[in-house]
């Protein structure tokens, strides 16, 4: 698939899937080595998804997205930054990975609440059957009584 294709592409949230017109990407010149290259090309990507009015995720996972990633969010828009490789290719798709994984966790429902369970009878009695043993044998070791 080709660079133009990759961002006409939908993003895949869970069950979800945030179309591409919600989704905005720049591109700017990247730091760090790449000797005359990066002097001309702009290889680092930034994608970002304005969460406050992205009607594809729902009511429910966007209010979770909202008071999950609210220190990440800007005026209620989430950006991911990748300049890590020296394609822009391979950045784009890692922004993607990225955006997608952040979006995934933040409105993931909440782990179900633990219910409280108590031991059976029968573990009880093995329990302290076993302190009994345990301690018998610490007893054995000990000194006989004088006498």
């Amino acid at each position: 698939m080709t660079a133009r294709g990759r961002a006409t592409e939908g993003l895949q949230v869970g069950p979800v899937t945030v179309p591409a017109e919600a989704l905005s990407w720049r591109f700017s010149r990247s730091s760090g080595p790449g000797g005359q290259h990066v002097n001309t090309s702009d290889t680092r990507v930034s994608l970002s998804l304005d969460v406050v009015s992205c009607t594809a995720l729902g009511d429910t996972r966007r209010r979770r997205a909202l008071e999950r990633l609210g220190e990440r969010l800007v005026d209620g828009v989430l950006t991911v930054t990748v300049q890590t490789h020296r394609s822009q290719l391979r950045n784009r798709q890692e922004a993607r990975e990225r955006m997608a994984a952040l979006l995934e966790e933040a409105t993931a429902a909440p782990p179900r609440k633990r219910r409280p369970t108590r031991p059976g009878r029968r573990a009880e009695q093995r329990r302290l059957d076993a302190k009994k043993r345990r301690g018998a044998v610490k007893r054995s070791r000990s000194r006989p009584p004088m006498e």
